[in-house]
């Protein structure tokens, strides 16, 4: 039986998966009660210095188009067509995303694409959002949820509303899920942290360094990244341990930290003007994974996003994966029933998903920080461009299942494994990206990667 479109529901956060999940709940006929524990970002600075850029890419700009948003979403994105490297010594080495320009990721401000969904839900007239509201308590039983008014100090209890959690990765809604007979979960903390810094723009608003990349610096166990802004400024962010002969322990002066980019970042340290303040005046964020289940409690609680399932940003896809979410729970809400069934199938979708993205971006971490400056890594990324070009449709690589596609993340990183066998033969002994061996190439693709293909061809059509 499917339950009624009337009733309100209440969703806990107002972050970016809280407030597309607003507007995807409105449009079925929903009245939401948006609840978020800070003040209004359209109107008071919130949490400076603490945001990672966003890199859109189909995953999240596919949730956006079907609210008719993603027009106007990509009018303040820019293309990031790939990466570009920015080694400890000698020229920059890039390197493409996918097999041309039409594949690329896309670098658009956190706080801009927040503001706008909010905007965007109240614009409905169907979804109130409360600013100031942290829930202390969530009782599964009776599905009461008690919220501090943290403006005027009242605390009132909410009963008989569908709870959605999208309140982050130290969800208050999960906790209350936590206490469940049966519950499992694991939050890993990385062993490293991150700092913002800012690169500003150049005279008139020019990019000083190119606009439409990722910029990288590798080094092993550490790294730097810029992304690009509209106004031509770049988002950088350190990534250092939190202990160690490198850390930000061990950057504890201005003369260390000054010393340390004279090593490592030079061209980055001289676009930086104001590295010293920045950095001792900035907080350090954190980085968990959370992985846990179950994401519901019957037909009264669902987390989505990272209140569900947090992932470290290394590849870019922690929003994306979030905003699928919505969309797979949307397309669940079409084919009807009641909220408990819907929930059920939810979490049997997403679940094997959201784990298989988490150890992804893991591993991309590695990546980034300790292969992106290897030459031979970077013949390897080459050999993959030949062979995506050589065997369109045939040759499919991880990146280009996560990023260019919709294909379900447990599948990208199973075709990841196959392909990266495949690459790594095909690179032995080569000098050249060009002169791989083509015949080779296809008796390899035939052998390992087309039965698999084959085999799962049915999962390959996307969720929702």
């Amino acid at each position: 039986m499917s339950e009624p479109r009337e009733h309100t529901v209440t969703v806990v956060g107002a972050g970016l998966v809280g407030s597309l999940l607003s507007l995807y709940l409105a449009r079925r006929g929903h009245a939401v009660e948006l609840l978020e524990r800070r003040p209004d970002m359209r109107r008071e600075t919130v949490d400076a210095g603490r945001s990672i850029n966003l890199a859109i890419s189909t995953r999240g700009l596919h949730a956006l188009r079907q609210l008719g948003l993603e027009e106007e979403a990509l009018k303040h994105a820019i293309p990031m067509r790939g990466r570009m490297i920015h080694p400890p010594q000698g020229a920059l080495v890039y390197q493409p995303y996918g097999k041309d320009d039409s594949q690329h990721i896309n670098s658009l401000s956190r706080a801009w694409l927040n503001a706008f969904l909010m905007t965007a839900a109240e614009a409905t007239g169907q979804v109130n959002i409360r600013f100031k509201q942290r829930v202390t308590q969530l009782d599964l039983g009776p599905g009461t949820l008690t919220v501090h008014d943290d403006a005027t100090g009242q605390v009132r209890q909410e009963t008989g509303r569908v709870v959605f959690g999208t309140d982050g990765s130290a969800s208050a809604v999960r906790q209350a899920l936590e206490k469940l007979p049966g519950y499992t979960g694991t939050q890993e903390q990385l062993g490293h942290g991150y700092k913002e810094l800012t690169i500003p723009p150049g005279p008139g608003g020019t990019f000083q360094m190119e606009k439409h990349a990722l910029h990288i610096w590798p080094r092993g166990t550490y790294m730097l990244i810029a992304l690009p802004n509209e106004d031509g400024s770049f988002t950088c962010t350190l990534f250092l341990p939190w202990q160690g002969p490198v850390s930000f322990a061990s950057l504890d002066t201005p003369e260390r930290l000054s010393a340390f980019f004279d090593a490592q970042f030079p061209d980055a340290k001289a676009l930086i003007p104001d590295l010293e303040e920045a950095f001792f005046s900035r907080p350090t964020g954190s980085m968990v994974t959370v992985k846990g289940a179950p994401w519901r409690a019957g037909g009264l609680t669902l987390l989505l996003g990272d209140a569900a399932h947090a992932i470290v940003p290394f590849f870019g896809q922690g929003m994306n994966c979030g905003f699928e979410d919505c969309v797979v729970l949307d397309s669940l809400l079409e084919r009807g029933g009641s909220w408990e069934s819907v929930f059920t199938d939810f979490e049997r979708l997403r679940k094997t998903n959201a784990d298989a993205i988490a150890d992804m971006a893991v591993e991309n971490f590695v990546e980034m920080r300790d292969s992106t400056g290897d030459p031979r890594f970077q013949l390897r990324k080459a050999v993959e461009k030949v062979l995506l070009n050589a065997f369109p449709g045939q040759f499919v690589s991880r990146y280009s299942l996560v990023s260019f596609s919709r294909v379900p993340y447990r599948l990208a990183y199973q075709v990841g494994a196959l392909t990266d066998g495949i690459v790594a033969e095909l690179t032995e002994g080569l000098a050249r990206a060009e002169d791989v061996d083509l015949k080779r190439a296809a008796e390899l693709i035939q052998s390992r990667l087309a039965p698999f293909l084959k085999e799962h061809a049915d999962g390959f059509r996307t969720e929702g």
